[in-house]
């Protein structure tokens, strides 16, 4: 049975000081020895990461992570990596042991309400003391969700695992579609896959797998091409397809064999949508106009791959970038769910679709971004505003086509116009 991309799924972490538990809570969650447990304060050194199905919201990946009150060179690092974790973390249980609550837990519980994460706090160890009547009113007064557990023994496992289900959000219970509401039921749409060295071999990549289930879940269909059979295959059709959606790589060839009147767009801009902000990659892309020779470029990837031949991350887009700009870039890159602290030396950060994580690291991206005043983009905006051909590629979307006309309407000095 293949299992459900990471991405896809709940991401829900265990968060505390050392010793107070999180590892025992883990293994009682998922009646598995996931993480190692001893009364050693800092045996978890780093994130331990648990797919599984929970039932009835579906498939979660849990994460427990290391002390965040962990000290020392190596501590330090350790306490970076579990703050990674936070970014990507979708429901936060803040472990807390002994009915003990002080200024760790204050701050994470501060930084997961500022976020509108759902918090729930774990009084482990009630054996040895339960947390007082005042602080519980105070944490429940503000949201959050208190439960106490033995881990060990399993007692209040179960109610830990209600609250789960109860804070998980809404949108995760009712996703997005990725393209069902641009392909009505009973239409098609022609999906165009090249096949190139990055090309996995004898299998699709993730995008356009999820691509063909969400079409196939909202009751439409597909017809998937090469590059190079397009135009003959929109010829045998009877009538045209609803939408063409192309890998950013194939844009212009796409893009003339595709007759004006058939909407088009790509995937990487589909996963702009579903996965982050359009408006704000607009927005990003739109930058590309004020690079100057020189400028620093950030291009973040979500997956770790080898990159071979001609990278799509590592060569093609410092190519096209460097061909507009018309000068040359320094480009800096970054893969997983690394991501520099500093991004107030980047002109322009362009990521890419984001598949394997999921939409709260991509929101708390940009929201870092927007913070440092550094436009961002993705890999198919980028792609179509180098091009040329971005307006076109933004047709199937009038709210974010608006936002890219207004911005060109108030240009000040004028954009060079590649849009169209």
């Amino acid at each position: 049975m293949q299992r459900a991309p990471r991405g896809n799924r709940l991401h829900i972490a265990l968060l505390g000081r050392r010793n107070v538990g999180k590892s025992s809570v883990l293994n009682a969650l998922t009646r598995q020895d996931v993480a190692i447990v001893s009364d050693i304060a800092g045996t978890t050194t780093d994130p331990v990461e648990k797919p599984m199905e929970l039932l009835p919201l579906g498939p979660v990946l849990f994460i427990d992570t290391a002390g965040i009150d962990d000290t020392g060179e190596l501590g330090e690092m350790r306490v970076q990596r579990t703050r990674r974790v936070m970014d990507r973390t979708d429901v936060a249980m803040i472990v807390a042991s002994e009915g003990e609550w002080g200024e760790f837990e204050e701050e994470l519980w501060q930084t997961f309400h500022e976020g509108n994460t759902p918090v729930i706090v774990v009084f482990n160890k009630l054996d040895l003391a339960r947390p007082s009547a005042e602080l519980r009113q105070k944490l429940t007064g503000q949201g959050a969700r208190v439960i106490e557990t033995e881990a060990r023994r399993g007692e209040g496992i179960l109610d830990l695992r209600e609250a789960l289900i109860d804070a998980a959000p809404k949108d995760f219970l009712n996703p997005p579609t990725i393209v069902g509401d641009l392909v009505p039921p009973g239409e098609m749409a022609v999906l165009v896959v090249p096949i190139d060295m990055e090309a996995p071999k004898g299998r699709l990549i993730l995008p356009q797998v999820q691509t063909i289930r969400d079409l196939l879940d909202s009751d439409a269909y597909c017809m998937v091409v090469k590059e190079r059979e397009l135009r003959d295959a929109l010829a045998r059709l009877n009538r045209p397809p609803a939408l063409v959606v192309t890998d950013s790589q194939a844009f212009l060839k796409v893009g003339a064999d595709t007759p004006p009147s058939v909407p088009l767009t790509s995937f990487s801009i589909l996963f702009a949508r579903h996965k982050g902000d359009l408006a704000e990659f607009v927005r990003g892309a739109m930058a590309i106009d004020r690079l100057q020779s020189g400028d620093k470029v950030l291009i973040c990837e979500a997956c770790t791959h080898h990159p071979i031949g001609d990278d799509i991350g590592r060569v093609k887009i410092p190519r096209w970038l460097r061909q507009y700009v018309g000068g040359d870039l320094e480009f800096q890159h970054y893969q997983g769910h690394d991501f520099p602290e500093n991004l107030a030396d980047y002109k322009l950060i362009v990521h890419c679709g984001a598949c394997v994580q999921n939409r709260r690291e991509m929101l708390n991206r940009i929201l870092r971004c927007r913070r440092a005043q550094v436009p961002v983009t993705n890999y198919g905006m980028c792609i179509a505003y180098s091009l040329g051909i971005f307006e076109r590629a933004l047709g199937p979307f009038p709210g974010a086509l608006e936002v890219f006309r207004e911005i060109r309407r108030h240009a000040n000095p004028p954009l060079r116009g590649t849009g169209r």
